[in-house]
């Protein structure tokens, strides 16, 4: 649970620890009290950890080792099952699929893409949905059984989590888990290898951004991910096995009307091999992402222009992959940014 002081650990460098136990079958003043100590840290700084999340922690860990086999396989094996041959982005990600961060210098990762595994005959797949449909599973033993089993799992604590914003924001049950039902949530597996001519180890692999869902559930077991502080300073992020960290996305700032923080975060080049496992927390593709009503006055007005939760993730994917940007712009230039990343480009450090 927080301290007293929860507001101001961000900014000495301890990200809030929350057990959220009481949020599985927990009694009425539990959950309230787990609700609002997420809804504290999600106002603050945007991130926290979080323990007592009930995922086994031999299904996490036979899910890196399934991750770690696919990408010790040859180039050309891995190449098989490339994103870019897919026809709902799903699959390899190479390390020369390069996002468009102005600080990435050193970016040496790659990554296996999933989504929710829905049937070839999905009528939006059909219809020509990029963010829905099948996933690409590697013919590797154990692969697809372990990630689709992490995946329902950790897709589970998503929407347990966001159940508990709905109460501490004082949301109607369902108001963001109802637009839930088929989400465009994405699981990514990431494997970042620092270069061997790196010499600077505080350099930028995957640069400042942030997530543009609704949360993101992360696992990591290496150093290297930091979080801006609200004072526009860098902080390391804890590394702890027995804890996954969270963080707002851009989908539930808008949502909230600012009320939650959509945190800029970035991965530096400090471990010289470092797996991780985000999960995204999403909406339905064609959830009109707008403020709240309840949340929304005469003193705090709305923030935030209405938009389809489809496509500011299609946008945003534009960006950060080389195979998209190359269709949207016909092979030229093209430029596309992010309006809840403007606070850094007001302050880079």
């Amino acid at each position: 649970m927080l301290d007293s002081s929860h507001k101001y650990c961000a900014d000495l460098g301890r990200l809030p620890l929350i057990n959220v136990s009481d949020l599985r079958g927990g009694n009425r003043a539990g959950i309230a009290k787990v609700a609002d100590d997420i809804g504290e840290a999600a106002r603050d700084i945007g991130f926290f950890r979080i323990c007592g999340h009930g995922i086994d922690p031999d299904l996490i860990e036979e899910t890196y080792r399934v991750a770690e086999r696919f990408f010790a396989l040859p180039e050309d094996v891995k190449r098989r099952y490339y994103i870019g041959q897919s026809s709902n982005h799903r699959g390899y990600v190479p390390f020369s699929e390069k996002g468009d961060y102005p600080d990435e210098l050193n970016r040496s990762y790659e990554a296996f893409d999933l989504g929710l595994d829905l049937p070839e005959d999905d009528p939006d797949y059909l219809a020509g949905n990029r963010l829905l449909g099948p996933n690409v599973w590697p013919d590797l033993a154990g692969f697809k059984d372990t990630v689709a089993a992490y995946y329902a799992e950790v897709s589970a604590l998503g929407r347990l989590v966001c159940s508990a914003l709905e109460l501490h924001l004082g949301l109607a049950i369902g108001a963001m888990t109802n637009h839930m039902s088929k989400p465009i949530s994405q699981l990514r597996l990431l494997h970042y290898v620092r270069q061997k001519q790196t010499v600077d180890h505080s350099s930028v692999n995957m640069g400042a951004h942030t997530d543009y869902e609704c949360l993101t559930l992360l696992h990591t077991r290496n150093k290297g991910l930091q979080v801006m502080t609200r004072s526009d300073r860098w902080i390391d992020v804890p590394v702890d096995p027995s804890v996954l960290v969270v963080n707002i996305g851009d989908m539930l700032e808008a949502w909230s009307n600012g009320v939650l923080r959509s945190t800029p975060h970035r991965v530096l080049n400090l471990s010289p091999e470092r797996f991780s496992l985000p999960y995204f927390v999403a909406t339905n593709y064609d959830t009109l992402i707008k403020p709240f009503a309840h949340l929304v006055n005469a003193e705090e007005p709305a923030r935030y222009e209405p938009f389809l939760a489809g496509a500011h993730l299609e946008r945003m994917l534009v960006r950060d992959f080389p195979y998209l940007r190359h269709a949207a712009s016909g092979g030229g230039a093209a430029s596309f940014d992010n309006p809840f990343e403007q606070r850094l480009n007001q302050s880079r450090v």
